[in-house]
């Protein structure tokens, strides 16, 4: 009985840190939503008001005649979505190769991409501007296209790698003995295997693409700037309007929240496929 209440207690202690972690990370999201809804004054107001001020869609509308959301909305979406597909497409039969048919060197070029990660974007970014301005890639959907799905490809094809050495090789084994080839063989007895862990880097790399700044607020402007440029416009030499910057943040945020939220269950399912492990 007495060891009962002890695990009663100790689930109830951890379930309370939970909470309390999952509040204390939720916070600031939940700031900025309710700072949309003040007026400018009610949000540099000292001390803060929580939930008792003048409710206002006004700095919504302001952002929507300011901007053109939909414009940066529809960017974010493309190169979120172009950026994942291709990285996929390259990363499949790479992350095949590595985990079914390893080399001496496997391990090394693996971890040579993952280094590649750990190297700060702005030591490289003089090259990459001047590589874009020459090739007329600047503020061009192809190119920040391109470069997300560069910068982002090291974790797609480590985690594809993870995912597939949980495959037993046996079963490949069996398509090539019934005749299939190395085509079908990745795409109709590897990949829909490896659904879960397929979708779940998926997701992953669709939200670093929408919340990647560095690189779209140095390679993309008015054409090509998807939600990250629309937030950054609301910063102005006067100072910040912190209303309208968190009408515009809650903006940008909530498609990847809701992508977030209806997709935990396929996220989760897919880390504890393997990608932890």
């Amino acid at each position: 009985m007495s060891n009962r209440n002890t695990s009663t207690k100790r689930y109830l202690a951890f379930t309370l840190l939970a909470w309390c972690i999952a509040l204390i990370i939720f916070f600031p999201i939940l700031w900025t939503i309710l700072t949309s809804f003040k007026t400018e004054a009610d949000a540099i107001a000292s001390p803060p008001k929580f939930l008792f001020f003048d409710w206002t869609l006004e700095s919504y509308r302001v952002v929507q005649e300011r901007s053109n959301y939909f414009l940066h909305f529809r960017n974010s979406v493309i190169i979120s979505l172009g950026s994942t597909v291709v990285a996929l497409i390259i990363a499949i039969p790479a992350a095949w190769s590595m985990a079914f048919v390893p080399g001496k060197r496997t391990k090394d070029v693996l971890m040579w991409m993952l280094s590649t990660k750990m190297m700060p974007a702005v030591g490289v970014l003089i090259p990459i501007y001047m590589l874009f301005r020459d090739a007329g890639l600047l503020d061009n959907l192809i190119g920040i296209t391109a470069i997300l799905t560069l910068i982002n490809l090291p974790i797609v094809v480590w985690m594809l790698y993870t995912y597939f050495k949980e495959i037993p090789v046996e079963i490949l084994e069996a398509a090539r003995m019934d005749g299939a080839n190395l085509r079908a063989e990745i795409i109709y007895v590897l990949t829909p295997m490896a659904i879960p862990g397929i979708a779940s880097t998926l997701l992953l790399n669709i939200i670093l693409a929408w919340n990647e700044s560095f690189w779209t607020l140095n390679l993309t402007t008015a054409n090509a700037g998807p939600l990250t440029t629309f937030i950054a416009s609301y910063s102005s030499p006067e100072g910040l309007f912190y209303a309208k910057l968190s009408a515009a943040s809650t903006l940008a945020i909530a498609p990847i929240l809701i992508l977030g939220w209806f997709s935990q269950k396929q996220l989760v399912r897919g880390l504890t496929f393997g990608a932890v492990k």
